[in-house]
């Protein structure tokens, strides 16, 4: 069972680890509109549009960032997460996606 444990524990710390990168990423006035919470959301919207959509033959997928940004905030809303401003979210899928691009140069 530790093995499971160790796997969960090492999951929460690099989704912390990401949260802080896209909070690190925002400017000052769109920080003060998110929480960690609200972030950790937008983050499992953006995991659950990759896991639909489909990648070209090479393996990359053609992101329209204004589209999976709507996506966000419509979720969001008929979920009652929170109302959101483009600009703002815009901002969180940029990070998110610079984040991942990371990892992927490592």
């Amino acid at each position: 069972m530790a093995g499971i444990d160790d796997e969960i524990l090492r999951g929460a710390e690099e989704d912390a680890q990401e949260v802080a990168y896209i909070m690190n990423y925002l400017p000052q006035e769109v920080k003060e509109r998110f929480n960690e919470d609200d972030i950790y959301y937008c983050i499992d919207v953006i995991l659950d549009y990759f896991m639909s959509a489909n990648p070209d033959s090479e393996g990359y997928y053609d992101i329209d960032l204004d589209e999976l940004t709507d996506i966000v905030i419509k979720k969001a809303k008929q979920e009652k997460i929170g109302e959101w401003e483009h600009d703002d979210v815009f901002f969180i899928v940029q990070a998110e996606l610079d984040y991942n691009e990371q990892l992927e140069d490592e």
